[in-house]
């Protein structure tokens, strides 16, 4: 009993229960601490993803389709508030592109924004053609050269909305011939000098340059040119790797410098549908609309039933890379669903070239 035990005894046991005591009241500390962090880190990662899905997302421009007025490297800040957040479509790991529970899609739907997709806002979206649920699709980024009801149309590389020709962006590249001449050599070094790419040589001191028209005009004016024009594949003729692209769209047409006029698909318009037009509505009716689509001859069934025309259900936008001659867009693959779109480019906030720091882009503005 502890009465019994002597005094030498008492004190050994006191200093013992001290101790386990003291070591006890550092482990609640240390736990108390990690739980501090833990809680930190797990409530800093909810808010992260929360602000990411409902506010503004980072993109990086992995490629150069929108050069010059974006370029690789480039780091955005995407805004998802100016067009409306979509809640979650699938269940899906926070900050991890297409990391989803496959076969799981959520009831969703868009959230109100400040306005709607304008024309020529650079935006960024899921790409369409992809088969894939609709968030896990990889995400592109173009300039929404016409919206739900514009009409357009494409001749000789010169784009036109609404009968006009578009308006021209200081960033916009296309492919120029130009001939040297007689015995003058095109060096790239002289091309990059004045903002210009040297995409091929071809024959009798013929070169393909790619150039924005203040570039075009300035090579223009060198004596040693020739001549300069665009580079514009003939209506009619047809490109192999264009009506083979991605998506049914392109099959309608014959090259991407040609396309007679077009209405942008909106919400509620009724479309007659035929031989002729099969191909730039199929991917729409079947694939984003979710109808059973066939074709039998001339006779064309949706869900089982006989007919020529249908009702469009969501609106559509045509999306191109600035970077015209090198950007696969909806010349290619058709319309961008609006249930596809995801936000508008906003400010570069950091870029790099080969992880060198281009310190004059940082915190530009996207027009």
């Amino acid at each position: 009993m502890e009465e019994n035990k002597n005094p030498e005894e008492q004190g050994l046991s006191s200093y013992w229960k001290k101790r386990k005591d003291k070591k006890e009241e550092e482990n609640k500390k240390a736990k108390s601490w990690l739980r501090e962090w833990v809680d930190a880190i797990v409530f800093a990662f909810i808010a992260a993803a929360i602000l990411r899905a409902f506010l503004f997302g980072s993109y990086k421009i992995p490629t150069p389709s929108m050069e010059k007025t974006l370029m690789t490297g480039d780091l955005l800040i995407v805004s998802n508030v100016t067009y409306g957040p979509r809640t979650p479509m699938g269940l899906c790991v926070p900050f991890l592109q297409g990391w989803c529970v496959p076969g799981v899609q959520l009831p969703w739907t868009r959230l109100p924004g400040f306005r709607d997709v304008e024309r020529n806002d650079i935006f960024v979206f899921n790409v369409p053609w992809e088969v894939k649920p609709v968030s896990q699709k990889t995400n592109y980024i173009k300039r929404a050269v016409a919206i739900p009801g514009d009409t357009i149309s494409i001749q000789d590389k010169i784009l036109y909305i609404n009968g006009e020709k578009s308006i021209q962006h200081e960033g916009v590249q296309r492919h120029y011939v130009v001939r040297m001449a007689e015995r003058v050599r095109l060096s790239n070094a002289k091309m990059e000098s004045v903002g210009g790419e040297l995409i091929g040589y071809t024959n009798n001191n013929t070169y393909v340059v790619n150039m924005t028209d203040d570039v075009a005009a300035t090579v223009g004016s060198w004596a040693e040119v020739d001549t300069m024009f665009l580079n514009v594949t003939p209506e009619g003729s047809v490109d192999r790797n264009y009506v083979q692209s991605q998506g049914d769209f392109s099959r309608a047409f014959s090259n991407s410098d040609q396309l007679p006029e077009l209405v942008i698909p909106f919400e509620g318009q009724e479309i007659q549908i035929n031989n002729d037009n099969w191909f730039i509505y199929k991917d729409i009716i079947e694939r984003y609309e979710k109808n059973e689509l066939r074709r039998e001859g001339g006779t064309i069934f949706i869900n089982g039933e006989e007919t020529n025309s249908y009702t469009i259900k969501q609106d559509y936008y045509f999306a191109m890379g600035d970077n015209r001659d090198n950007s696969q867009d909806s010349r290619f693959w058709g319309f961008v669903p609006s249930d596809h779109v995801i936000g508008k480019a906003s400010i570069v906030w950091f870029s790099t070239d080969n992880w060198v720091p281009r310190f004059e882009r940082i915190f530009t503005m996207i027009d």
